[in-house]
């Protein structure tokens, strides 16, 4: 792997490995598109679940709500998605391939939103004096003028040709917790300030996809819409509240201080609907990173559907005897993006010994994909494999446990190591007299002894530590 960026290393580790894989690829893939391998979708489904347990679970101001990917087109006309969720795009008119006209001019992935709006023009005068060329390799053809696209995904539902009705592939998960504020406020007993949390997919029809999972058409985010009163001194609160929460939220699990940034949005940077806005950014191939958003949203979204809908979005404060429309302070972070940095930072080439290198994902083990693996020193030994079985068997009711006995010990070991593994369970000879096994770090590679009663505590002590 000599000479290949951290990205490309990644994305290698991630196919043979099995955390993910190009989407369709026997049929030559989809731009944008990923699927999560065994690996993978483990590791996903921990950080999933590690966020609706800090996030929901463990707090009492915090409810949780699953909405659906389709809505009424009007929640998109609302949020002022059909209206203003564009980008610029120009065209190939050789290759035919398509980029975002701002990346092409200045490479630059944060544009000032009035800026944007003003884009095509600025595009239009560089044309007037210069051919833009493509920026694919190897084609020399000149680019288009540009025409603003919208990212929204259309779709059609409905079975007879001609009476389908147009809809939209939701194309972020917030508007679904703002369309059921109301109802959630009438079946529970939450009260302002309180949040709503979700986990879910959304898509856009991304012009330019790529940088592996960082980009992608089909995405999942995990977020929260905290709900507060409508004042200044609340607001500052309640937003360097979450800041600081969120933040701490990825250090716990693990990743680098030193890789990971607030980046503050200017004020012409900020979305239509902020009051504030910081990014929490990763560093990956000295680029700076987005991983998730903190936005201090107004009454933007709920006051829009209070015009839209004609329904009352308002909040009756029982102590005050006021009505107010809430403000949002929104987290909303990649599930994609943050599975791709912690691989990206758990990545580590070690020199062992002898000029031998190990590559080892040094995962926070409330992540790792297996929490342990159990091995039989030697696999053409029944009595080894046997025993080893029960061990597996007994430990996999409680958690994700590996089974591999093909090769040589080393070789386990490696493959453990790059699976992310934190632990490595060897039944040898000295195991069936002495009702004790072999337990190896992965980090440290160091070796213990520990007696098969207590095994499923000392795994359990180690992954929730």
């Amino acid at each position: 792997m000599v000479g290949m960026n951290m990205l490309e290393k990644i994305s290698s580790l991630a196919k043979r490995r099995g955390f993910i894989y190009p989407s369709s690829e026997i049929y030559g893939g989809i731009a944008g598109m990923w699927d999560y391998g065994p690996l993978g979708v483990e590791l996903k489904r921990n950080l999933k679940a590690h966020f609706w347990k800090t996030m929901v679970q463990e707090r009492d101001d915090v409810v949780g709500i699953d909405a659906a990917i389709f809505m009424n087109p009007k929640v998109w006309e609302a949020s002022g998605h059909v209206e203003g969720f564009t980008d610029p795009l120009v065209e190939c008119k050789k290759c035919k391939k398509r980029f975002r006209a701002d990346h092409i001019i200045d490479g630059s992935e944060r544009r000032p939103k009035a800026e944007l709006k003003q884009f095509a023009k600025l595009v239009e005068e560089v044309h007037s004096t210069e051919e833009i060329k493509c920026p694919e390799t190897g084609c020399s053809g000149v680019l288009s003028k540009p025409r603003q696209f919208n990212l929204m995904v259309e779709a059609n539902l409905g079975a007879v040709e001609g009476e389908q009705q147009m809809a939209y592939l939701r194309g972020e998960i917030t508007q679904g917790v703002h369309v059921n504020f109301k109802q959630v406020l009438g079946s529970t007993r939450v009260k302002i300030p309180f949040g709503i949390a979700q986990i879910g997919k959304a898509f856009r029809n991304e012009i330019s996809p790529g940088q592996f999972t960082f980009r992608s058409r089909e995405f999942e985010q995990m977020e929260l819409q905290f709900y507060i009163k409508p004042e200044d001194k609340e607001g500052e609160t309640w937003f360097e509240y979450w800041k600081k929460a969120r933040m701490q939220w990825y250090l716990d699990l693990g990743l680098s201080k030193d890789a990971l940034r607030f980046y503050e949005h200017k004020p012409d940077e900020q979305a239509h609907y902020a009051r504030a806005a910081f990014d929490i950014e990763y560093k990956l191939d000295d680029e700076w990173k987005e991983m998730e958003g903190i936005h201090h949203r107004g009454d933007w979204d709920l006051s829009r559907h209070n015009e839209f809908s004609g329904e009352d979005m308002n909040y009756f404060d029982d102590e005050t005897k006021k009505k107010f429309i809430p403000w949002v302070i929104e987290t909303s972070g990649g599930v994609d993006r943050a599975v791709l940095f912690f691989l990206t930072d758990a990545y580590e080439e070690e020199e062992v010994k002898d000029g031998e290198t190990r590559t080892v994902l040094k995962l926070h083990p409330k992540l790792a994909p297996y929490k342990v693996a159990v091995f039989p020193l030697l696999a053409n030994k029944p009595e080894l494999v046997k025993l080893a079985r029960e061990i597996y068997d007994d430990l996999k009711s409680e958690f994700m446990v590996a089974w591999d006995a093909r090769g040589n010990i080393g070789k386990r070991y490696r493959a453990m190591d790059e699976c992310g593994t934190p632990l490595c369970v060897t039944v040898d000879f000295d195991s069936l007299d002495g009702k004790d096994v072999t337990v190896r770090d992965r980090d440290t590679m160091k070796q213990e002894r520990i007696k098969i009663g207590d095994l499923e505590a000392y795994v359990r002590g180690r992954v929730d530590g």
